[in-house]
Protein backbone atom coordinates (compact mmCIF):
# COMPACT_ATOMS: atom_id res chain seq x y z
CA UNK A 1 0.00 0.00 0.00
CA UNK A 2 2.80 2.40 0.99
CA UNK A 3 4.72 1.53 -2.17
CA UNK A 4 1.68 2.28 -4.33
CA UNK A 5 1.20 5.65 -2.60
CA UNK A 6 4.86 6.50 -3.07
CA UNK A 7 4.63 5.63 -6.77
CA UNK A 8 1.51 7.77 -7.10
CA UNK A 9 3.15 10.78 -5.40
CA UNK A 10 6.31 10.33 -7.50
CA UNK A 11 4.22 10.35 -10.68
CA UNK A 12 2.32 13.45 -9.55
CA UNK A 13 5.60 15.19 -8.65
CA UNK A 14 7.08 14.46 -12.07
CA UNK A 15 3.98 15.88 -13.75
CA UNK A 16 4.28 19.05 -11.67
CA UNK A 17 7.93 19.39 -12.55
CA UNK A 18 7.16 18.94 -16.23
CA UNK A 19 4.44 21.60 -16.03
CA UNK A 20 6.80 24.00 -14.23
CA UNK A 21 9.65 23.66 -16.73
CA UNK A 22 9.97 26.65 -19.06
CA UNK A 23 8.66 25.94 -22.55
CA UNK A 24 11.06 27.13 -25.27
CA UNK A 25 9.44 29.38 -27.83
CA UNK A 26 10.43 30.87 -31.15
CA UNK A 27 8.89 33.06 -33.81
CA UNK A 28 7.63 32.43 -37.33
CA UNK A 29 10.07 33.95 -39.79
CA UNK A 30 8.52 32.88 -43.06
CA UNK A 31 5.45 31.10 -44.43
CA UNK A 32 5.99 29.70 -47.91
CA UNK A 33 3.91 27.14 -49.74
CA UNK A 34 3.06 24.31 -47.38
CA UNK A 35 5.65 25.08 -44.70
CA UNK A 36 6.47 27.69 -42.09
CA UNK A 37 9.96 28.47 -40.78
CA UNK A 38 10.63 29.21 -37.11
CA UNK A 39 13.68 30.94 -35.60
CA UNK A 40 14.74 30.66 -31.98
CA UNK A 41 13.93 26.97 -31.52
CA UNK A 42 16.59 24.27 -31.29
CA UNK A 43 14.62 21.13 -32.11
CA UNK A 44 15.39 17.86 -33.91
CA UNK A 45 13.57 16.52 -36.95
CA UNK A 46 10.30 14.89 -35.87
CA UNK A 47 9.74 17.21 -32.90
CA UNK A 48 6.27 18.68 -32.37
CA UNK A 49 5.59 22.42 -32.50
CA UNK A 50 2.50 24.44 -31.62
CA UNK A 51 1.53 27.88 -32.89
CA UNK A 52 0.53 29.93 -29.81
CA UNK A 53 -2.32 31.84 -31.42
CA UNK A 54 -5.71 31.53 -29.67
CA UNK A 55 -7.45 32.49 -32.93
CA UNK A 56 -5.58 29.93 -35.00
CA UNK A 57 -4.12 27.14 -32.84
CA UNK A 58 -2.05 24.84 -34.99
CA UNK A 59 0.16 21.81 -34.46
CA UNK A 60 3.05 20.96 -36.74
CA UNK A 61 6.16 18.83 -37.06
CA UNK A 62 9.77 19.72 -37.73
CA UNK A 63 10.78 18.37 -41.15
CA UNK A 64 14.08 20.20 -41.72
CA UNK A 65 16.66 22.00 -39.58
CA UNK A 66 19.10 24.74 -40.48
CA UNK A 67 21.29 27.47 -39.01
CA UNK A 68 19.25 29.31 -36.42
CA UNK A 69 15.88 27.81 -37.23
CA UNK A 70 13.68 24.90 -38.24
CA UNK A 71 11.22 24.24 -41.05
CA UNK A 72 7.83 22.85 -40.04
CA UNK A 73 4.90 21.25 -41.81
CA UNK A 74 1.43 21.91 -40.38
CA UNK A 75 -1.18 19.37 -39.24
CA UNK A 76 -3.81 21.86 -40.40
CA UNK A 77 -4.22 24.88 -42.65
CA UNK A 78 -1.47 27.54 -42.75
CA UNK A 79 -4.13 30.17 -43.41
CA UNK A 80 -3.91 32.86 -40.72
CA UNK A 81 -0.23 32.37 -39.88
CA UNK A 82 1.88 35.51 -39.79
CA UNK A 83 5.52 36.46 -39.41
CA UNK A 84 6.37 36.98 -35.74
CA UNK A 85 3.76 34.56 -34.43
CA UNK A 86 4.98 32.71 -31.34
CA UNK A 87 5.66 28.99 -31.57
CA UNK A 88 6.46 26.54 -28.79
CA UNK A 89 8.15 23.20 -29.25
CA UNK A 90 8.82 19.95 -27.47
CA UNK A 91 11.36 17.29 -28.34
CA UNK A 92 9.21 14.29 -27.48
CA UNK A 93 8.53 12.13 -30.54
CA UNK A 94 5.11 11.80 -32.13
CA UNK A 95 2.78 9.34 -30.39
CA UNK A 96 -0.55 7.60 -30.93
CA UNK A 97 -3.21 6.28 -28.54
CA UNK A 98 -3.93 2.54 -28.78
CA UNK A 99 -6.20 0.05 -27.07
CA UNK A 100 -8.91 -2.56 -27.76
CA UNK A 101 -11.51 0.23 -27.57
CA UNK A 102 -10.46 1.22 -31.10
CA UNK A 103 -12.28 -1.76 -32.62
CA UNK A 104 -15.35 -0.70 -34.55
CA UNK A 105 -14.26 2.95 -34.61
CA UNK A 106 -13.31 5.43 -37.33
CA UNK A 107 -10.57 7.90 -36.38
CA UNK A 108 -8.41 10.49 -38.12
CA UNK A 109 -4.62 10.63 -38.32
CA UNK A 110 -4.47 12.42 -34.96
CA UNK A 111 -6.55 9.73 -33.21
CA UNK A 112 -9.74 11.82 -33.01
CA UNK A 113 -13.07 9.99 -33.56
CA UNK A 114 -14.87 10.70 -36.83
CA UNK A 115 -17.86 8.38 -36.40
CA UNK A 116 -19.93 10.41 -33.94
CA UNK A 117 -19.89 7.60 -31.37
CA UNK A 118 -18.39 9.70 -28.61
CA UNK A 119 -14.87 10.08 -27.25
CA UNK A 120 -12.42 7.22 -26.92
CA UNK A 121 -11.44 6.27 -23.39
CA UNK A 122 -9.18 3.69 -21.77
CA UNK A 123 -6.43 4.08 -24.37
CA UNK A 124 -2.72 4.39 -23.64
CA UNK A 125 0.01 6.28 -25.46
CA UNK A 126 2.81 4.67 -27.50
CA UNK A 127 5.48 6.08 -29.78
CA UNK A 128 4.27 6.49 -33.35
CA UNK A 129 7.40 5.16 -35.04
CA UNK A 130 8.12 1.57 -34.04
CA UNK A 131 10.82 -0.83 -35.14
CA UNK A 132 10.34 -3.70 -37.61
CA UNK A 133 10.67 -7.24 -36.27
CA UNK A 134 14.23 -8.53 -36.06
CA UNK A 135 15.03 -10.33 -39.35
CA UNK A 136 16.40 -13.42 -37.60
CA UNK A 137 13.53 -13.65 -35.11
CA UNK A 138 10.68 -13.33 -37.57
CA UNK A 139 8.60 -16.47 -37.90
CA UNK A 140 8.53 -17.92 -41.41
CA UNK A 141 5.49 -17.50 -43.63
CA UNK A 142 4.11 -21.02 -43.85
CA UNK A 143 0.39 -20.71 -43.02
CA UNK A 144 -2.24 -19.87 -45.66
CA UNK A 145 -4.43 -16.82 -45.09
CA UNK A 146 -7.88 -17.18 -46.62
CA UNK A 147 -9.10 -13.86 -48.03
CA UNK A 148 -12.52 -15.03 -49.22
CA UNK A 149 -11.80 -14.22 -52.89
CA UNK A 150 -11.67 -17.29 -55.16
CA UNK A 151 -9.34 -15.87 -57.81
CA UNK A 152 -6.92 -14.63 -55.16
CA UNK A 153 -6.96 -17.64 -52.83
CA UNK A 154 -6.37 -20.19 -55.58
CA UNK A 155 -4.11 -18.53 -58.14
CA UNK A 156 -2.21 -15.95 -56.03
CA UNK A 157 -2.47 -17.62 -52.59
CA UNK A 158 -1.69 -15.40 -49.62
CA UNK A 159 0.19 -16.41 -46.49
CA UNK A 160 -0.21 -15.16 -42.96
CA UNK A 161 2.29 -12.32 -42.57
CA UNK A 162 2.70 -11.71 -46.31
CA UNK A 163 2.82 -8.19 -47.76
CA UNK A 164 1.01 -7.84 -51.08
CA UNK A 165 0.60 -4.91 -53.43
CA UNK A 166 -2.70 -4.41 -55.26
CA UNK A 167 -1.72 -2.58 -58.45
CA UNK A 168 -4.46 -0.81 -60.37
CA UNK A 169 -5.54 2.35 -62.08
CA UNK A 170 -8.39 4.45 -60.76
CA UNK A 171 -11.95 3.13 -60.82
CA UNK A 172 -11.34 -0.60 -61.25
CA UNK A 173 -12.69 -1.81 -57.90
CA UNK A 174 -9.81 -1.56 -55.40
CA UNK A 175 -11.93 -0.28 -52.50
CA UNK A 176 -14.70 -2.80 -53.17
CA UNK A 177 -12.14 -5.63 -53.18
CA UNK A 178 -10.67 -4.44 -49.87
CA UNK A 179 -14.13 -4.30 -48.29
CA UNK A 180 -14.86 -7.81 -49.56
CA UNK A 181 -11.63 -9.09 -47.99
CA UNK A 182 -12.29 -7.27 -44.70
CA UNK A 183 -15.63 -9.07 -44.36
CA UNK A 184 -14.41 -12.50 -45.41
CA UNK A 185 -10.79 -12.82 -44.28
CA UNK A 186 -9.66 -15.33 -41.68
CA UNK A 187 -7.63 -12.63 -39.86
CA UNK A 188 -8.64 -11.69 -36.30
CA UNK A 189 -8.61 -7.92 -36.78
CA UNK A 190 -8.62 -5.49 -39.72
CA UNK A 191 -6.80 -2.15 -39.63
CA UNK A 192 -7.81 -0.08 -42.66
CA UNK A 193 -6.09 3.16 -43.67
CA UNK A 194 -7.88 5.32 -46.23
CA UNK A 195 -5.23 7.81 -47.34
CA UNK A 196 -6.04 10.57 -49.80
CA UNK A 197 -9.51 9.22 -50.54
CA UNK A 198 -12.37 11.44 -51.67
CA UNK A 199 -14.48 12.47 -48.70
CA UNK A 200 -17.69 10.99 -50.10
CA UNK A 201 -16.06 7.57 -50.40
CA UNK A 202 -15.36 7.20 -46.69
CA UNK A 203 -18.94 6.66 -45.55
CA UNK A 204 -19.62 4.62 -48.68
CA UNK A 205 -16.71 2.30 -47.82
CA UNK A 206 -17.79 1.96 -44.17
CA UNK A 207 -21.48 1.27 -44.85
CA UNK A 208 -21.49 -0.42 -48.28
CA UNK A 209 -18.10 -2.08 -48.76
CA UNK A 210 -17.19 -2.92 -45.15
CA UNK A 211 -20.65 -3.28 -43.61
CA UNK A 212 -21.52 -3.82 -39.93
CA UNK A 213 -19.91 -7.26 -39.84
CA UNK A 214 -16.58 -6.02 -41.18
CA UNK A 215 -16.60 -2.83 -39.09
CA UNK A 216 -17.12 -4.73 -35.82
CA UNK A 217 -13.61 -6.20 -36.03
CA UNK A 218 -11.94 -3.27 -37.78
CA UNK A 219 -10.24 0.02 -37.03
CA UNK A 220 -10.42 2.70 -39.74
CA UNK A 221 -7.90 5.53 -40.02
CA UNK A 222 -9.02 8.22 -42.45
CA UNK A 223 -7.10 11.11 -44.02
CA UNK A 224 -9.03 12.54 -46.97
CA UNK A 225 -7.47 14.16 -50.03
CA UNK A 226 -8.24 17.71 -48.86
CA UNK A 227 -6.20 17.37 -45.67
CA UNK A 228 -2.58 18.62 -45.35
CA UNK A 229 0.24 16.45 -46.62
CA UNK A 230 1.59 15.77 -43.12
CA UNK A 231 -1.81 14.41 -42.01
CA UNK A 232 -1.99 12.05 -44.99
CA UNK A 233 1.61 10.99 -44.39
CA UNK A 234 1.01 10.42 -40.68
CA UNK A 235 -2.11 8.28 -41.30
CA UNK A 236 0.01 5.47 -42.78
CA UNK A 237 2.23 5.29 -39.69
CA UNK A 238 -0.74 5.56 -37.30
CA UNK A 239 -2.42 2.59 -39.02
CA UNK A 240 0.80 0.58 -38.93
CA UNK A 241 1.38 1.35 -35.24
CA UNK A 242 -2.19 0.33 -34.32
CA UNK A 243 -1.71 -2.91 -36.27
CA UNK A 244 1.53 -3.52 -34.34
CA UNK A 245 -0.30 -3.04 -31.05
CA UNK A 246 -2.80 -5.79 -31.88
CA UNK A 247 -0.06 -7.99 -33.33
CA UNK A 248 1.90 -7.75 -30.07
CA UNK A 249 -1.20 -9.12 -28.30
CA UNK A 250 -0.77 -12.28 -30.38
CA UNK A 251 -3.46 -11.41 -32.96
CA UNK A 252 -3.33 -12.04 -36.69
CA UNK A 253 -3.94 -8.60 -38.15
CA UNK A 254 -4.95 -7.66 -41.68
CA UNK A 255 -3.51 -4.21 -42.47
CA UNK A 256 -5.08 -2.65 -45.58
CA UNK A 257 -3.75 0.65 -46.90
CA UNK A 258 -5.48 2.51 -49.71
CA UNK A 259 -3.31 3.84 -51.09
CA UNK A 260 0.46 3.57 -50.82
CA UNK A 261 0.80 5.90 -53.79
CA UNK A 262 -0.99 8.74 -52.02
CA UNK A 263 1.26 8.24 -48.99
CA UNK A 264 4.23 8.71 -51.33
CA UNK A 265 2.59 11.77 -52.90
CA UNK A 266 2.19 13.28 -49.43
CA UNK A 267 5.87 12.69 -48.70
CA UNK A 268 6.70 14.24 -52.08
CA UNK A 269 4.91 17.43 -51.01
CA UNK A 270 6.70 17.39 -47.66
CA UNK A 271 10.13 16.67 -49.14
CA UNK A 272 9.91 19.30 -51.87
CA UNK A 273 8.66 21.90 -49.37
CA UNK A 274 11.59 21.06 -47.09
CA UNK A 275 14.04 21.70 -49.94
CA UNK A 276 14.81 18.18 -51.17
CA UNK A 277 15.75 17.87 -54.84
CA UNK A 278 13.19 16.19 -57.12
CA UNK A 279 14.34 12.99 -58.79
CA UNK A 280 12.26 10.42 -60.70
CA UNK A 281 8.91 12.01 -61.70
CA UNK A 282 9.39 14.69 -59.06
CA UNK A 283 9.68 12.29 -56.12
CA UNK A 284 12.49 13.27 -53.71
CA UNK A 285 14.97 10.64 -52.43
CA UNK A 286 13.22 10.45 -49.03
CA UNK A 287 10.20 8.74 -50.62
CA UNK A 288 12.26 5.73 -51.68
CA UNK A 289 13.97 5.46 -48.28
CA UNK A 290 10.64 5.72 -46.40
CA UNK A 291 8.92 2.93 -48.34
CA UNK A 292 10.97 0.07 -46.85
CA UNK A 293 10.80 1.67 -43.40
CA UNK A 294 7.00 1.56 -43.59
CA UNK A 295 6.53 -1.78 -45.35
CA UNK A 296 9.10 -3.76 -43.35
CA UNK A 297 7.09 -3.16 -40.16
CA UNK A 298 4.39 -5.53 -41.44
CA UNK A 299 4.86 -9.28 -41.65
CA UNK A 300 5.49 -12.10 -39.20
CA UNK A 301 6.87 -11.39 -35.73
CA UNK A 302 7.85 -13.52 -32.75
CA UNK A 303 4.20 -13.37 -31.70
CA UNK A 304 1.25 -12.50 -33.92
CA UNK A 305 1.38 -11.32 -37.51
CA UNK A 306 0.48 -8.42 -39.78
CA UNK A 307 -0.65 -9.39 -43.27
CA UNK A 308 -0.32 -6.23 -45.36
CA UNK A 309 -2.41 -5.33 -48.41
CA UNK A 310 -1.22 -2.08 -49.99
CA UNK A 311 -2.98 -0.62 -53.00
CA UNK A 312 -0.75 1.08 -55.54
CA UNK A 313 -2.47 3.57 -57.84
CA UNK A 314 -0.50 3.17 -61.05
CA UNK A 315 0.04 6.45 -62.88
CA UNK A 316 -1.69 6.33 -66.27
CA UNK A 317 -1.97 2.52 -65.99
CA UNK A 318 1.85 2.40 -66.23
CA UNK A 319 2.83 -0.51 -64.00
CA UNK A 320 6.52 0.41 -64.25
CA UNK A 321 6.27 3.95 -62.90
CA UNK A 322 8.65 4.73 -59.96
CA UNK A 323 6.36 3.98 -57.00
CA UNK A 324 5.01 0.77 -58.54
CA UNK A 325 8.53 -0.41 -59.34
CA UNK A 326 9.86 0.39 -55.85
CA UNK A 327 6.89 -1.19 -54.05
CA UNK A 328 7.04 -4.35 -56.17
CA UNK A 329 10.71 -4.83 -55.24
CA UNK A 330 9.92 -4.69 -51.49
CA UNK A 331 6.63 -6.57 -51.25
CA UNK A 332 6.12 -10.34 -51.20
CA UNK A 333 3.80 -10.43 -54.17
CA UNK A 334 1.50 -8.35 -56.32
CA UNK A 335 -2.06 -8.60 -57.60
CA UNK A 336 -2.90 -6.63 -60.73
CA UNK A 337 -6.41 -5.31 -61.36
CA UNK A 338 -7.16 -4.91 -65.05
CA UNK A 339 -9.14 -2.03 -66.52
CA UNK A 340 -9.97 -4.27 -69.50
CA UNK A 341 -11.64 -6.80 -67.19
CA UNK A 342 -13.45 -4.04 -65.29
CA UNK A 343 -14.84 -2.66 -68.56
CA UNK A 344 -16.12 -6.17 -69.34
CA UNK A 345 -17.93 -6.19 -65.96
CA UNK A 346 -15.59 -8.92 -64.70
CA UNK A 347 -15.25 -8.40 -60.94
CA UNK A 348 -13.03 -8.71 -59.07
CA UNK A 349 -10.94 -7.53 -62.02
CA UNK A 350 -7.89 -9.62 -61.10
CA UNK A 351 -5.52 -10.22 -63.99
CA UNK A 352 -4.44 -13.72 -62.97
CA UNK A 353 -1.55 -14.03 -65.43
CA UNK A 354 0.01 -10.72 -64.33
CA UNK A 355 -0.29 -11.48 -60.59
CA UNK A 356 2.36 -13.26 -58.51
CA UNK A 357 2.62 -14.55 -54.95
CA UNK A 358 6.19 -15.10 -53.74
CA UNK A 359 5.05 -17.34 -50.88
CA UNK A 360 2.72 -19.62 -52.85
CA UNK A 361 4.96 -22.68 -52.56
CA UNK A 362 5.17 -22.27 -48.77
CA UNK A 363 1.42 -21.99 -48.09
CA UNK A 364 -0.11 -24.51 -50.51
CA UNK A 365 -0.03 -28.29 -50.91
CA UNK A 366 1.38 -29.97 -54.04
CA UNK A 367 -2.17 -30.78 -55.16
CA UNK A 368 -3.24 -27.14 -54.79
CA UNK A 369 -0.18 -25.92 -56.68
CA UNK A 370 -0.95 -28.36 -59.49
CA UNK A 371 -4.50 -26.97 -59.78
CA UNK A 372 -3.25 -23.38 -59.78
CA UNK A 373 -0.60 -24.19 -62.38
CA UNK A 374 -3.12 -25.92 -64.64
CA UNK A 375 -5.50 -22.97 -64.46
CA UNK A 376 -2.70 -20.55 -65.36
CA UNK A 377 -1.66 -22.80 -68.26
CA UNK A 378 -5.19 -22.81 -69.69
CA UNK A 379 -5.54 -19.03 -69.36
CA UNK A 380 -2.14 -18.47 -70.97
CA UNK A 381 -2.94 -20.81 -73.86
CA UNK A 382 -6.23 -19.05 -74.57
CA UNK A 383 -4.57 -15.61 -74.39
CA UNK A 384 -1.87 -16.69 -76.84
CA UNK A 385 -4.40 -18.03 -79.37
CA UNK A 386 -6.97 -15.27 -78.79
CA UNK A 387 -6.34 -13.35 -82.02
CA UNK A 388 -6.53 -16.49 -84.15
CA UNK A 389 -9.72 -17.61 -82.41
CA UNK A 390 -11.44 -14.23 -82.83
CA UNK A 391 -10.79 -14.03 -86.60
CA UNK A 392 -11.75 -17.68 -87.10
CA UNK A 393 -8.24 -18.75 -88.17
CA UNK A 394 -7.72 -21.27 -85.38
CA UNK A 395 -8.44 -24.86 -86.39
CA UNK A 396 -9.74 -27.06 -83.54
CA UNK A 397 -7.43 -29.99 -82.92
CA UNK A 398 -4.26 -28.00 -83.63
CA UNK A 399 -3.37 -27.66 -79.94
CA UNK A 400 -4.93 -29.85 -77.23
CA UNK A 401 -4.30 -27.29 -74.47
CA UNK A 402 -5.96 -24.50 -76.47
CA UNK A 403 -8.90 -26.78 -77.29
CA UNK A 404 -9.39 -27.50 -73.58
CA UNK A 405 -9.02 -23.82 -72.68
CA UNK A 406 -11.71 -22.88 -75.21
CA UNK A 407 -14.04 -25.60 -73.93
CA UNK A 408 -13.61 -24.50 -70.31
CA UNK A 409 -13.61 -20.75 -70.98
CA UNK A 410 -17.04 -20.00 -69.56
CA UNK A 411 -16.68 -22.20 -66.43
CA UNK A 412 -13.26 -20.64 -65.73
CA UNK A 413 -14.57 -17.09 -66.17
CA UNK A 414 -17.51 -17.91 -63.89
CA UNK A 415 -15.06 -19.23 -61.28
CA UNK A 416 -12.89 -16.10 -61.45
CA UNK A 417 -15.90 -13.79 -61.13
CA UNK A 418 -17.40 -13.38 -57.67
CA UNK A 419 -20.14 -11.28 -56.15
CA UNK A 420 -19.14 -9.11 -53.20
CA UNK A 421 -21.72 -10.84 -50.99
CA UNK A 422 -20.57 -14.36 -51.88
CA UNK A 423 -17.91 -15.44 -49.34
CA UNK A 424 -15.75 -18.49 -49.98
CA UNK A 425 -13.00 -20.04 -47.91
CA UNK A 426 -9.74 -21.03 -49.60
CA UNK A 427 -10.55 -24.73 -49.08
CA UNK A 428 -13.95 -24.34 -50.76
CA UNK A 429 -12.35 -22.44 -53.65
CA UNK A 430 -9.74 -25.12 -54.30
CA UNK A 431 -12.44 -27.81 -54.10
CA UNK A 432 -14.54 -26.02 -56.74
CA UNK A 433 -11.47 -25.52 -58.94
CA UNK A 434 -10.68 -29.24 -58.69
CA UNK A 435 -14.21 -30.07 -59.83
CA UNK A 436 -14.01 -27.55 -62.69
CA UNK A 437 -10.74 -29.07 -63.98
CA UNK A 438 -11.95 -32.66 -63.46
CA UNK A 439 -9.30 -33.39 -60.81
CA UNK A 440 -11.60 -34.28 -57.90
Amino acid sequence: MVTALNDHFAEQLERCRAAARPVPTGAISRVIGLRFDVVGLDLPIGATVEVLDPRNPLLGEVVAVGDGGVSCMPLGEVRGLRVGGRVSGREQPASVMVGPQLLGRVIDALGRPLDGLGPLSGLHEVALHGEPPHPMRRARIDTPMSLGVRAWDTVVPAGRGQRVGVFAGSGVGKSTLLGMIARNTAADINVVALIGERGREVREFVEADLGPEGLARSVLIVATSDQPALVRFRAAFVATRIAEYFRDLGKDVMLMMDSLTRFCMAQREIGLSAGEPPTSRGYPPSVFSLLPRLLERAGMAETGSITGLYTVLVDGDDHNEPISDAARSILDGHVVLSRRLAHANHYPAIDVLASVSRVASAVTTPQQRALSSELRQLLAAEAEAKDLIEIGAYVPGTNAVVDRAVALREPIQSFLRQDVDDPWTAAQSFDRLAGLLGRR
